[in-house]
């Protein structure tokens, strides 16, 4: 979930970095929960040690997608800051919701070890 975060937070950085350039299509990453579900095609299994055997590498390229929610300018770029910063912010509460999940993984494995 941290690692969609990451690379969700770094589409919308590029989105609101080229809001300026002509002719450039926003992007945006496929929702975590498509991901979770399995609801995308052809992502699958990954390969995180070079003996895995049915693993594929790329999988961050596959779910960055065009995001159609923008609204074209005269200049052909779809880029909308609005949605940019809210899209940011959601981001912001998806990692934080991921950091609390994993603090309190840590904090049942303390308790389990006795320690605090």
């Amino acid at each position: 979930m941290t690692r969609h975060a990451e690379m969700r937070q770094a589409v919308v950085a590029q989105n609101t970095a080229n809001s300026d350039t002509p002719g450039f299509r926003a992007r945006d990453v496929i929702p975590f929960s498509e991901l979770v579900e399995g609801g995308v095609p052809g992502i699958g299994l990954r390969k995180t040690r070079l003996r895995h055997l049915n693993g594929s590498d790329g999988v961050a390229a596959r779910i960055v997608q065009e995001d159609h929610a923008g609204s074209g300018e005269p200049n052909g770029n779809s880029v909308s800051v609005e949605l940019e910063m809210l899209k940011a912010v959601a981001v912001k509460k998806q990692h934080d919701q991921a950091l609390a999940i994993y603090r309190s993984g840590l904090k049942m494995m303390r308790t389990a070890i006795g320690r605090r």
